[in-house]
C-alpha cells in the first residue's frame, strides 16, 4: 500500500523487514507536491517493528519441527456492559485525528491528506502465550455485542486434519487451532469478531462526522480499506498469514466528491492500487514503475479519456513469506478463480478453487482441471518468478537467523527457548535446537535449495 510496489521488489518478506525508513511513499510525494499531510496511529511498514518472537518464527519457517506459536483463540468480555472506548489506544488515535481536523486541517489554504491507521478489528495480546504476547484474545463490551446478529453467525466447515494441505496444517497447529473448539467456541469468537468491527465502524463514523460538521466532507475523498482480514475459525485458523478469502480479501471503500455513489464494483483490486490512486486522485503524474493501477477510472465520474487507457489488468498477484506458513505463498487471482503456488512449485501442490461455484474453498480442484492449473501457473510465472523469489526468501531466512543467533552468544539457547513457542519448546529444548542446527546444515549451500 505504502510503496505501489508487490512485496517482492520491496523484499519485505516478513513483519521485520519492511520499507527503508527512508522510503518514498505516495504520502512523501503528495507533501512534494504541495499537499499538507499528517500520520496518526499504526504505522508498522517500515522494518524494524514487532517481536523478536515474530521473526525467529518467520526465518525458522523451514525447520522441520512443529510448534505452537500462538495462544489458543479465545473471547474476553469487559465487565462494564456499557463501555464503548473499549481500544482505548485506537480511540485516543481517532481523538488525535479529529482534533487534527478541527484545529489543523480547517485553517490550511492547501489541500490535506490525513492517515489514520487503526489496530482494531485485530485480536488482543493473550499474557498466557509468553515472549511479546501472542494476539489471539477477541475482546469486547456488550455495547458492541449487542450490535451482533448471533443467529445469523454460519459456522465454518473444516477439513478432518488428515485431509487438510500440508501449509494449511502447518498455520492451523502453529496458531494452536488443532485441538477440539465447540460450536459455541467458533460462534462466540466470530461474533466478537464483529462486535471489534461495530467498534473499528464507530471510530470512522467519529472521522466522517468531523469532516461533515467542518463542512469538508463534500471537498474531502474518504477512503477505508485493511491490510489484513480475519479468519475467525474459517479452515480451522484465526489471524490472517493465509490466501483464503477470509484472511486476503479486504474491505475497500471509497466516498467523495466525483466518486460514484452506491457502486459496487466488482472488478478485483489490490491495496498495491492505491499508491497511484492517491496520486491520481491529486493530480500528479504516476511514476512508470508501479505494480498497481489507479482506481479512479473505476470508481469515478470523471471522464478523461487519458485514465482509461491504463485500466487495471483482471488479476491481482498475492504473496506472503513471514510466519505461520512454512513455504512462501503466491495466489493469483481472477473474478472466477484463485491459483495458489508455493515455494518452487514443485515441492508443496499447488491449490486451485472455483469460486463462482464454491465460495468457501473448500475443494482444492487443482489435479481436477490441470489445464486451467497449468495456465494459470504460467500467468504468474510471467508476472513473477516465484522460484527464484522463494529461493531468496530462504537465503535471506537462514542469514539473518544466524547473524541474530551470533548476536545474543551463550544466551542463545535461554532465549530460544522463551519465545512464544516456550509451551512446546521447553519440553524437549534439546530436540528442538537439533533440528535448528540440521536445517543450518542442510541449507548452507545456495544452489541446493
Amino acid at each position: 500500500m505504502w510503496s505501489g510496489l508487490f512485496t517482492h521488489l520491496t523484499e519485505s518478506w516478513n513483519n521485520f523487514k519492511g520499507l527503508d525508513p527512508n522510503y518514498t511513499t505516495w504520502m512523501d510525494v503528495m507533501e512534494k507536491h504541495g499537499y499538507r499531510t499528517q500520520k496518526f496511529g499504526k504505522l508498522d511498514y517500515t522494518s524494524g517493528h514487532h517481536s523478536i518472537s515474530n521473526r525467529v518464527e518467520a526465518w525458522t519457517r523451514d525447520v522441520a519441527f512443529l510448534l505452537r506459536q500462538e495462544g489458543r483463540p479465545m473471547v474476553n468480555l469487559v465487565p462494564k456492559k456499557t463501555k464503548v472506548r473499549v481500544m482505548d489506544g485506537d480511540w485516543k488515535n481517532t481523538d488525535r485525528a479529529v482534533n487534527w481536523l478541527r484545529k489543523e486541517a480547517i485553517n490550511y489554504t492547501q489541500p490535506f491528506v490525513l492517515y489514520l491507521g487503526l489496530n482494531l478489528p485485530h485480536p488482543y495480546p493473550s499474557p498466557s502465550s509468553g515472549e511479546n504476547f501472542g494476539s489471539s484474545t477477541f475482546h469486547t463490551s456488550l455495547y458492541w455485542l449487542k450490535k451482533v446478529s448471533y443467529d445469523a453467525i454460519k459456522i465454518p466447515k473444516w477439513s478432518p486434519l488428515s485431509e487438510m494441505h500440508p501449509i494449511d496444517y502447518y498455520s492451523s497447529y502453529t496458531k494452536n487451532c488443532t485441538g477440539k473448539f465447540t460450536e459455541k467456541e467458533i460462534k462466540d469468537i466470530r461474533a466478537f469478531y464483529y462486535a471489534m468491527c461495530a467498534e473499528t465502524d464507530a471510530m470512522l463514523g467519529e472521522i466522517i462526522l468531523a469532516l461533515h460538521q467542518l463542512d469538508l466532507l463534500q471537498k474531502t475523498i474518504v477512503i477505508y480499506t485493511s491490510d489484513h482480514g480475519e479468519l475467525a475459525m474459517e479452515h480451522r485458523q484465526f489471524y490472517k498469514m493465509s490466501m483464503y478469502e477470509a484472511s486476503a480479501h479486504v474491505p475497500l471503500l471509497i466516498m467523495g466528491p466525483g466518486i460514484k455513489t452506491n457502486l459496487q464494483v466488482s472488478n478485483v483490486v489490490s491495496l498495491v492500487d492505491i499508491y497511484p490512486t492517491m496520486l491520481d486522485i491529486a493530480g500528479i503524474p504516476l511514476p512508470q514503475n508501479l505494480s498497481g493501477y489507479s482506481l479512479l477510472p473505476l470508481s469515478s465520474m470523471f471522464k478523461n479519456e487519458q485514465k482509461f487507457k491504463n485500466l487495471h489488468p483482471p488479476w491481482i498477484l498475492s504473496e506472503f513469506h513471514g510466519c505461520n506458513v512454512n513455504a512462501s505463498a503466491y495466489m493469483l487471482r481472477t473474478n472466477r478463480w484463485k491459483y495458489i503456488a508455493y515455494s518452487d512449485g514443485a515441492s508443496v501442490l499447488p491449490q486451485l478453487f472455483d469460486l463462482s461455484s464454491d465460495p468457501d474453498e473448500l475443494t482444492n480442484i487443482a489435479t481436477k482441471f490441470p489445464e486451467v492449473t497449468s495456465s494459470l501457473d504460467q500467468k504468474l510465472r510471467s508476472i513473477i518468478n516465484y522460484p527464484q523469489v522463494s529461493a531468496s526468501v530462504h537465503r535471506y531466512n537462514k542469514e539473518q537467523f544466524i547473524k541474530w543467533k551470533q548476536s545474543i552468544g551463550q544466551n542463545y539457547s535461554d532465549v530460544i527457548a522463551n519465545l512464544r513457542w516456550h509451551q512446546d519448546w521447553l519440553k524437549e529444548p534439546r530436540k528442538y535446537e537439533n533440528a535448528i542446527d540440521q536445517w543450518l546444515k542442510i541449507h548452507s549451500d545456495p544452489e541446493n535449495i
